[in-house]
């Protein structure tokens, strides 16, 4: 990693806590992933993202802000990107995947607080993510009451908008929704002091739109029998979309998947052929979370597909380009978010069906439905996923865990004994 250190110490980090993840984070992302073989030429710039992860992007955000413009800072994909974009800011993901941010969150949370809610609190209040001291202002949204009091801590010293979602997907909690994205133009507006209009909405739903293109062009080369990419890789590549420029990423994504559709067309794949193929489910996985995804591929299987917010939800269903009118395109991005199927809407059949209709398309063998430990919504979902998939004739395997390495023997055997049973 280059010497960011000033950039640092001018955002009031911590660098002396800091330095403890910079020294941890290199290791590990080489143990998990550039420890595999044949790996894509074209992963070599996702590495380099990785290296540089509280380096160039922050950096980049910074020289955005120097020339007047504001960064939101967001920690769920319901938050439409595209509003931030027409308004000439940039936004990005805010970080809450490892536990090393864990301890801090428990100073203010209640320790039964999913890790990724305590890992975002902790990253703000120890000051050692970049992001959280760059943005001008946070934005969250009501999926779960664990993050809507959260909300309250990380809003005293910055400026916090919440979205209010509807739990449920009637027709009037669409146009709820459309009403709420309406809202958070004029917050936008007003914080930016740029106008949004007609044209630079369309403009940006059509940068988002193919930054979602790119991603499903790659997740669908995962389809084929010849697996020409790991999930691991595929898993860091979704985690990084939240964070880098949107045009480049999609550039980049798009250069991998020429490179993956040649790999296709030669037969080359990155698993021995039989393997057992694994679509994963549940809770998203926030960078840098890539324990289960190794634990998998080093226990004979594939993961081929996953059924998270750190997967398939982020890029399905583009937003509509043909509306000309701001209610028109309010209305188009509200029904595009509201197809996203989260554990917190009532009811929830279509999350089931969207699962058992990704296993069919993936191709796999077995499904692993994960739950961060103390998310309530997943866990209490997983019976219905479980009992579903079962009645489908599709083998499941639920897990909870959490950010720590103190499962991972536990849940290595369980995985391994799954993938055997699959085998059989």
């Amino acid at each position: 990693m280059a010497d960011y250190l000033k950039m640092w110490k001018d955002l009031g980090m911590d660098v002396e806590m800091h330095n403890q993840l910079c020294e941890v984070l290199p290791q590990t992302f080489g143990d998990v992933y550039l420890t595999q073989k044949n790996r894509p030429e074209a992963m070599d710039y996702f590495n380099f993202v990785v290296a540089e992860i509280h380096g160039v992007r922050p950096a980049e955000l910074i020289e955005h802000q120097k020339k007047g413009g504001k960064v939101f800072g967001t920690f769920c994909l319901y938050v439409p990107d595209e509003v931030v974009f027409a308004a000439g800011a940039i936004a990005t993901g805010l970080c809450g995947g490892s536990q090393f941010w864990v301890p801090g969150g428990e100073k203010v949370l209640p320790v039964n607080t999913c890790p990724l809610i305590k890992a975002s609190v902790g990253a703000r209040l120890d000051r050692t993510c970049p992001f959280f001291r760059i943005a001008d202002m946070f934005v969250g949204e009501t999926t779960c009451d664990g993050k809507k009091k959260a909300y309250e801590i990380l809003g005293e010293d910055v400026p916090m908008h919440v979205m209010n979602l509807p739990q449920m997907k009637r027709r009037k909690d669409i146009l709820a929704w459309a009403e709420e994205i309406k809202d958070f133009i004029k917050v936008v507006e007003d914080f930016t002091g740029n106008k949004v209009t007609e044209e630079s909405l369309a403009d940006s739903i059509r940068l988002i739109n193919a930054k979602r293109t790119a991603l499903a062009r790659l997740y669908a080369l995962r389809k084929n029998e010849s697996i020409p990419i790991s999930g691991k890789d595929v898993l860091v590549i979704s985690q990084i979309a939240f964070y880098d420029d949107p045009t480049r990423f999609t550039e980049k994504v798009n250069k991998l998947c020429d490179e993956l559709d040649q790999r296709v067309k030669d037969g080359v794949s990155v698993f021995p052929k039989g393997t057992k193929r694994i679509l994963l489910t549940g809770t998203p996985l926030a960078i840098p979370n890539w324990k289960l995804h190794h634990i998998i591929e080093t226990s004979g299987a594939a993961v081929v597909g996953e059924e998270m917010c750190t997967g398939i939800r982020y890029f399905e269903h583009p937003v509509d380009e043909t509306a000309a009118t701001i209610d028109g395109q309010a209305e188009a991005l509200a029904e595009r978010y509201m197809n996203i199927n989260c554990a917190c809407f009532t009811p929830n059949d279509k999350r089931i069906d969207d699962i058992i209709r990704l296993a069919k398309e993936y191709k796999v063998d077995g499904v692993i439905d994960v739950n961060l430990k103390f998310c309530e919504l997943y866990d209490t979902e997983g019976y219905k996923v479980e009992r579903a998939l079962k009645e489908a004739g599709i083998s499941i395997l639920g897990i909870e865990t959490d950010y720590t390495d103190s499962d991972a023997q536990q849940l290595s055997t369980r995985i391994g004994a799954f993938v055997e049973m699959l085998s059989k």
